[in-house]
C-alpha cells in the first residue's frame, strides 16, 4: 500500500470513530452512533412525508449533475465540477436552514442551490461562461442563495461579513426563532487549509456571529489527500478557534440534517459559531477537467460506492415500508429534471454585449457608462456596426 493510500485510508477510518455523529448503517440499517444519541428525538420527529423529501431531493439532483456532465463532455460547458456522492451531506444540511438564513455556497452544493429555489439552468449559465454570477442573491426567488464562489475559501469571509451585520442589526439573538437569521456557509478540505477560512473564523469567533461553518471533508484536494493538508481531523480545527465542532457521517442525510438544525438554532440565538464536518468522499473527479484515475485506485473508490448516500437512504425507506410506486415516482422526476435541464441548456443564447457592464456595482456609477458608451461607439466605428 502506498503513502496515500495509507493517507486516505487513515482519514476514512474516522467514519468509524465513536465520536462521529452517525444515525444509519452504510447498508441502511438504523444503527445510531453514542454521539447520535442527543439528536435522535429530531430524526424521530420527521414525517415519511420529509423522510422521502430528503430521498428524492439526492435522487433528483444525481441525474441533473451526470446530465450536466454529460453536457460539458459533448462541449456544452466549459467546466463542471460534479457533487456525485456529496448529496446526502448537502441534503440534509441545506434542509435544516430556515427561510431567513443566508447560504454561501462554494461551487458544488448544486442541490443547495436547488432546494432554496435558484433555478439549475442558472448554474448551467455559469458553467457555460454566460454569466458572472448566474442569479441575483437578493431575489426572493433564490432564497438568500449567494453566489457560487471558484475562489477558494474566500466565500467565508463574506459569509461572516455578512454574519456580522446580522450581529450589528440586531438580527439573531432576540429569542424569537421565527426572525432571528443565521448563516451557513459550504467549503471543502481543500479551502479548510486556506488563510481566508482561518481569519473568517478568527472574526467569526470574535464577533459571537450566527453562523455554521459547514466542512465537506471528501477526502481529496483535487489530487491531494487530506492527511497532507492536516495530521489531526479537521473538525480540531473549529475547536481551534473556540466554536463546538461536530464530525459527522457525511454520507447520512438524517445526520446531517440534525446537527445542522441544532447547530444552526443555537447561532441563531446568539450563542455564536459552530463547526461542521461532513466525513464525505468525491466519488468523481475535482472537476471535468480532472482525471482522478492519476491519484486513487479503484478498491478506494469501491469501498465508498459502498457507502453511496443515496442506496443507503432507499434501504432505510424500504425497510419502512416505502412502496415501490414512491421509488417510481422519484426516478421518473429524475429523469425529467435532466431532460428539462438539456434542453434549456441548447436553447441558452450568447453573451449580451453589455452583460460585462451590470452588476458591477450596485447602484449606477458615471465611470461604467463611460465604458459602455466607450464600448457601443467602437463598435459602430465599424463599417458593419460591430468588430
Amino acid at each position: 500500500m502506498t503513502q496515500t493510500e495509507n493517507s486516505v485510508q487513515d482519514h476514512a477510518s474516522e467514519a468509524a470513530d465513536s465520536a462521529v455523529v452517525r444515525v444509519l448503517a452504510p447498508d441502511g440499517s438504523l444503527a445510531p452512533s453514542a454521539a447520535a444519541e442527543p439528536y435522535l428525538e429530531i430524526i424521530e420527529s420527521l414525517s415519511d412525508a420529509e423522510l422521502e423529501g430528503f430521498y428524492r431531493d439526492m435522487v433528483v439532483i444525481r441525474a441533473f449533475d451526470r446530465q450536466a456532465t454529460n453536457l460539458q463532455r459533448q462541449g456544452q460547458l466549459a467546466l463542471w465540477p460534479p457533487s456525485l456522492g456529496q448529496e446526502a451531506a448537502q441534503v440534509g444540511s441545506v434542509r435544516a436552514a430556515r427561510p431567513q438564513d443566508h447560504i454561501f455556497p462554494s461551487y458544488r452544493e448544486h442541490v443547495v442551490a436547488r432546494i432554496r429555489g435558484v433555478d439549475v439552468v442558472d448554474i448551467i449559465r455559469v458553467m457555460r461562461g454566460l454569466t458572472h454570477g448566474g442569479w441575483d442573491p437578493t431575489d426572493p426567488r433564490n432564497g438568500n442563495t449567494h453566489i457560487y464562489t471558484l475562489v477558494l475559501g474566500s466565500q467565508t469571509l463574506h459569509a461572516t461579513g455578512l454574519a456580522m451585520g446580522l450581529v450589528f442589526d440586531g438580527k439573531c439573538g432576540t429569542g424569537d426563532p421565527e426572525r432571528d437569521e443565521a448563516v451557513v456557509v459550504y467549503y471543502g478540505d481543500g479551502a479548510s487549509s486556506q488563510g481566508d477560512v482561518h481569519e473568517a473564523m478568527v472574526f467569526a469567533a470574535s464577533y459571537n456571529t450566527p453562523e455554521v461553518f459547514f466542512l465537506q471533508n471528501n477526502q481529496w484536494a483535487i489530487s491531494v489527500p487530506v492527511a497532507t493538508q492536516s495530521r489531526s481531523p479537521l473538525h480540531k480545527r473549529g475547536e481551534g478557534y473556540g466554536m463546538p465542532s461536530i464530525p459527522i457521517d457525511g454520507n447520512d442525510v438524517l445526520a446531517s440534517y440534525a446537527v445542522t438544525r441544532v447547530a444552526l438554532e443555537e447561532a441563531r440565538s446568539g450563542a455564536g459559531p459552530r463547526a461542521i464536518e461532513a466525513l464525505t468522499y468525491r466519488m468523481g473527479a475535482h472537476t471535468t477537467s480532472d482525471d482522478p484515475t492519476k491519484y486513487r485506485t479503484s478498491d478506494e473508490e469501491l469501498s465508498w460506492v459502498r457507502r453511496d448516500p443515496i442506496a443507503r437512504m432507499r434501504a432505510f425507506l424500504e425497510a419502512r415500508g416505502a412502496s415501490s410506486d414512491f421509488f417510481t415516482d422519484v426516478d421518473a422526476e429524475a429523469d425529467a429534471v435532466a431532460e428539462d435541464t438539456r434542453v434549456r441548456t441548447m436553447q441558452l443564447d450568447g453573451i449580451p454585449r453589455n452583460l460585462m457592464f451590470d452588476h458591477v456595482y450596485s447602484e449606477p456609477h458615471p465611470l461604467v457608462d463611460e465604458q459602455r458608451q466607450w464600448l457601443a461607439d467602437y463598435e459602430a466605428s465599424f463599417e458593419e456596426g460591430t468588430s
